[in-house]
């Protein structure tokens, strides 16, 4: 089963997300992918950490998200990723000449692989127009990259004010 669940910023889609992979009954390996690059985002992710339950596996991967997920995907195992948006910022600010090529992999990688899939990302295109080209661009990759996953997910969830809405 692989499922994308979008938000907003807190939303509420990681603790839904959460909630699912506790309830999965799997062994659950948690695929962060954002980086600490600054104080505030060192916090960030140290709340996160704070957060889950201390069984949980833990893999960082910034980048190589398909990689990650062959590697750790088991029939047993629920992989909960966070987040994908992250991973697409990721991608965009180190101009990865590969950025089509790991989007390309997360594709093909996501319908072979067993066990449970949980994928966490916001919902970024309901805002204004950005001003700024990069922000655009991110914007429009991450539309693009939640419609092909839709399409792949057996389930899709829209998390608004902590209250997950079935859309798939």
């Amino acid at each position: 089963m692989i499922s994308l669940i979008l938000g907003g910023a807190r939303s509420g889609k990681s603790r839904h997300a959460e909630q699912l992979a506790e309830q999965s009954g799997r062994t659950v390996v948690y695929i962060a992918t954002a980086e600490a690059l600054d104080a505030e985002m060192a916090a960030r992710i140290a709340h996160h950490r704070a957060q889950r339950p201390g069984e949980w596996l833990l893999v960082e991967e910034p980048l190589a998200l398909a990689q990650a997920l062959r590697a750790h995907a088991a029939a047993d195992h629920c992989l909960l990723v966070d987040c994908l948006t992250l991973w697409l910022s990721n991608l965009l600010a180190a101009e990865a000449p590969c950025m089509q090529q790991e989007l390309d992999a997360l594709y093909a990688t996501l319908p072979a692989l067993p066990g449970e899939i949980l994928l966490v990302s916001n919902e970024v295109g309901w805002g204004i127009v950005p001003d700024h080209p990069l922000a655009r661009r991110f914007r429009d990759e991450a539309g693009r990259l939640h419609q092909r996953l839709a399409e792949l997910c057996d389930r899709v969830t829209l998390v608004v004010a902590g209250l997950p809405l079935a859309l798939k």
